[in-house]
């Protein structure tokens, strides 16, 4: 099979199982907000082929974030607003600064790692985030950060913990590509105060 890892370490007969439940168990741990899905996106690096472990990532990362997102809209404000009320305040306030261009900010969210994802799928019902910018934000803004996992997983058998997996010049990158994709939004807001 043409996306298989040229090393993939499994006879090819179990390609599809095991990318049956990697995509089960990714989505599991998104859904339930547990971490070590990192972990998950630097196997798939050196499981699966670049097209499909990025593609896999991204997937997995938007239906889980989703579900997330949809079990803490029906069940989980309160525990959101009891445990986390300070941050679910000052969130609110940035996210009604970003209304008008939700996409981008959450985009931005998901490549920098100011807020963690956990937090931003639990906590988006609760402030009213719409379901279309979160999970298209969350599958295009996962794909940098899930590159430098993948990058990682080609190299799994050097790495000794989840921190080698990100350089500091990578972390830099990251928040730069962040930053990049606020441009079209201070763009936005630029040329309609020039034309007011």
């Amino acid at each position: 099979s043409s996306g298989i890892n040229a090393e993939w370490p499994l006879r090819p007969g179990h390609y599809f199982s095991v990318m049956g439940m990697y995509f089960a168990s990714y989505i599991f741990l998104q859904t339930f907000a547990i971490p070590g899905s990192i972990f998950l996106s630097i196997l798939s690096g050196f499981l699966f082929s670049f097209p499909i472990n990025l593609f896999l990532i991204c997937s997995c990362s938007a239906i889980g974030a989703t579900n997330c997102f949809l079990l803490f809209s029906l069940v989980g404000r309160k525990i959101v607003t009891r445990y986390f009320p300070e941050r679910v305040q000052t969130w609110n306030t940035q996210v009604s600064k970003h209304r008008d261009n939700l996409l981008n900010y959450i985009i931005f969210l998901r490549i920098t790692p100011f807020l963690p994802n956990w937090f931003i799928n639990m906590a988006s019902p609760v402030i009213g985030v719409p379901v279309f910018p979160f999970v298209f934000g969350t599958f295009l803004g996962v794909a940098p950060p899930s590159l430098l996992a993948i990058q990682a997983g080609k190299t799994l058998h050097t790495l000794t913990s989840a921190s080698d997996a990100v350089s500091p010049l990578q972390l830099v990158l990251l928040i730069c590509l962040g930053f990049v994709s606020m441009l079209p939004v201070v763009f936005k807001q630029y040329f309609r105060q020039k034309l007011e």
